[in-house]
C-alpha cells in the first residue's frame, strides 16, 4: 500500500531541516492531527498559524468571553488562555483534589468572596467561571503595583497558584536579605525559604518560628507554575492576534 501524500511530505521535510527526522509512525500521527488543527485569524500579508486542538477548541466555544472580560479586567486575553491552559487543561468541568473548579481552577473560599461581588450565583458555568478567574487575577494584580510589569505579572501568576499570603511572606523575607521584594527573581529565589526547615530566618525575620502564613513547602511547583504559564504566553502572542 503507498504511504499517504502527506506523510511523504512531512518525512521529507523533517530530513531537509536538518533535525531528528520523523518516524514513519510520528508522521502518520502528525499527518492525522492535520485535520483537527484550527486556523487563527492573523494578518493577510502573513500566514496563518496553527495552535494546537484543545486551544482552538477553547477560542471557538469560549473565546467572546475570555476577550471581553480580559479587555474589561485589563488583561492581554492570551495571558488568560495560558492560565486556562495551566489550570484545567480546558476541561470545563475540571475538579482538582482540593475543590478548585472549572476551566480557572477557582479554589471554593476564593470562588463565594468572587460570586458575592460579581453578584453571580454560580461559578460552575463556564462563563462565569472565566470571569470570575479574570476578575480574581485583577485582584491580585492590584498587590503588586509598586513592580514593574513583567515583575508584576509573575508575582501575580505566583499569587495565583500559592495564595498573595504566599508571596508576601516571600517578599518580607527578600526584603530582609536586602533584595528588592518588587522583583519576581528576588521572590522566586525567597520562596523556598518559607519551608520548615529555614525556622531560624523565620524568627529573624518575624520573631517566630513560621511566616505569617505558616510554612510553605511547594515552592518549586509555584515557581515551575509560573514559568509554564509564561511559556504559553510566549507561544500564543507568536502565533494569535
Amino acid at each position: 500500500m503507498k504511504r499517504p501524500i502527506l506523510v511523504l511530505l512531512l518525512t521529507a521535510l523533517a530530513a531537509l531541516g536538518g533535525c531528528t527526522p520523523f518516524s514513519e509512525d510520528v508522521a502518520k500521527k502528525a499527518a492525522g492531527d492535520m485535520g483537527s488543527v484550527t486556523q487563527v485569524s492573523s494578518p493577510a500579508d502573513v500566514p496563518a498559524p496553527l495552535v494546537d486542538p484543545s486551544t482552538g477548541r477553547i477560542i471557538r466555544n469560549y473565546g467572546p468571553t475570555i476577550k471581553r472580560y480580559s479587555e474589561r479586567y485589563g488583561f492581554d486575553w492570551r495571558l488568560v488562555l495560558a492560565v486556562m491552559k495551566q489550570e484545567s487543561r480546558f476541561v470545563h468541568h475540571a475538579e482538582s483534589h482540593k475543590g478548585a473548579t472549572g476551566l480557572m481552577q477557582i479554589m471554593p473560599v476564593t470562588e463565594e468572596e468572587v460570586a458575592r461581588k460579581l453578584e453571580l450565583d454560580d461559578l460552575s458555568y463556564p462563563e462565569n467561571n472565566i470571569r470570575g478567574g479574570i476578575y480574581y487575577l485583577k485582584q491580585l494584580y492590584a498587590s503588586f503595583d509598586a513592580a514593574n510589569e513583567a515583575d508584576r505579572l509573575k508575582l501575580t501568576l505566583a499569587a495565583y497558584n500559592a495564595g498573595v499570603s504566599r508571596v508576601s511572606d516571600a517578599q518580607e523575607v527578600a526584603g530582609y536579605l536586602h533584595e528588592n521584594a518588587t522583583e519576581w527573581q528576588s521572590v522566586k529565589d525567597a520562596l523556598p525559604l518559607l519551608s520548615k526547615r529555614f525556622q531560624t530566618l523565620h524568627r529573624q525575620v518575624w520573631q517566630q518560628d513560621r511566616p505569617k502564613s505558616g510554612w510553605f513547602g511547594n515552592a518549586k511547583q509555584t515557581i515551575a507554575y509560573v514559568e509554564s504559564v509564561m511559556g504559553y504566553y510566549d507561544e500564543y502572542r507568536m502565533v494569535l492576534n
